[in-house]
């Protein structure tokens, strides 16, 4: 549902990067765009020093989530706090994993600062369910340094340097590799050094990151990115390009895990036809969906130590796949 608000006042400017990440998602997916305005409220609401025309603006997106809210009581990825956090994750992931491939592949453009951009605000988003995952944590910190950093290079003409940078440990590592065993790079002492052009790092602080570590490049402990310009949070320099779709087919996340894709609109393939199960019932596509939802909310559930709620929806999930019977 579009809307139609008036200019953030300045004392409101903290909030503004979601809000305008809202209203680039308002036709395409209702999803984000709700809860990047709901974590906007909830941190507007904390600001200090808040006049009438703060109020006023406050209470016009109050009015804005309640009448969303209302017009998807279908939509369980609004009205379901579990399935909404599943849900933005994977976006968050889908959009996250596009830009990485694109920097790897030294594919660098305003398409990939947007996405790491974008990325890195639906991440701050996910703190509305409350502390984030170590992962999650690492993904932001990441995708906000990447695009503060591909950003500046594009501004400077610089070119940037494709996935994480090397790490002072990283490289202390390598030249302890290279000393053991005498080569091209690494001559012995009566050799003279083999020609070629030099390896300089470029002025930037250097970057751990195990999450998605290069081919070849050692895996050390994650040492968090190095922080943006501090202009980088309260302006978006892209503001006037529009997010890439997150592709339908995310890169394999290391581990062999498979994100969860959430219900329709962003949805979880459904089979190609009826599954018979071992207990004699012939299942439809939406009902082994509505299956994997049951059990991607009780994994959720079990991140937050609801053993109730865990509980029941596999209860649910086990009596839909023996009987067929939602409920």
């Amino acid at each position: 549902m579009a809307a139609n608000f008036p200019e953030v006042p300045a004392t409101l400017k903290p909030i503004a990067h979601y809000l305008k990440t809202a209203q680039e998602h308002d036709a395409r997916d209702a999803i984000v765009s709700y809860w990047c305005r709901l974590y906007a409220l909830q941190v507007g609401l904390k600001i200090n020093s808040q006049g009438m025309e703060e109020r006023k603006f406050l209470i016009q997106v109050m009015d804005w989530l309640e009448t969303t809210k209302k017009a998807h009581t279908e939509n369980e990825s609004i009205t379901n706090e579990v399935a909404a956090q599943a849900y933005l994750e994977n976006y968050a992931l889908k959009l996250f994993l596009y830009a990485d491939k694109q920097d790897r592949a030294s594919n660098f453009g305003k398409n990939v600062v947007k996405a790491f951009y974008t990325a890195g605000m639906i991440y701050d988003v996910l703190q509305t369910f409350g502390e984030l995952t170590e992962e999650v944590t690492q993904n932001r910190k990441y995708a906000k340094w990447k695009a503060s950093y591909i950003h500046n290079c594009l501004k400077n003409g610089e070119t940037p340097v494709p996935g994480p940078m090397q790490s002072a440990e990283d490289e202390e590592l390598d030249n302890e590799l290279q000393n053991l065993v005498p080569g091209p790079s690494n001559p012995a002492p009566d050799q003279p050094p083999a020609p070629g052009p030099s390896q300089q790092q470029p002025p930037y602080p250097p970057m751990g990151f195990n999450s998605f570590p290069s081919p070849g490049q050692p895996q050390l402990p994650f040492s968090g990115p190095p922080s943006g310009p501090t202009n980088f949070v309260t302006n978006d320099p892209f503001s006037n390009v529009k997010a890439p779709t997150p592709p339908s087919e995310p890169e394999k996340p290391p581990g062999g895990w498979q994100p969860y894709t959430g219900p329709a609109g962003g949805g979880v393939a459904p089979a190609a036809a009826p599954v018979a199960t071992g207990a004699g019932v012939t299942l439809t596509p939406d009902q082994i969906t509505k299956a994997q939802k049951y059990c991607k909310w009780a994994g959720s559930a079990l991140n937050y130590e609801d053993t109730k709620t865990a509980i029941d929806n596999l209860q649910k999930a086990l009596r839909l796949l023996q009987t067929g019977q939602d409920g």
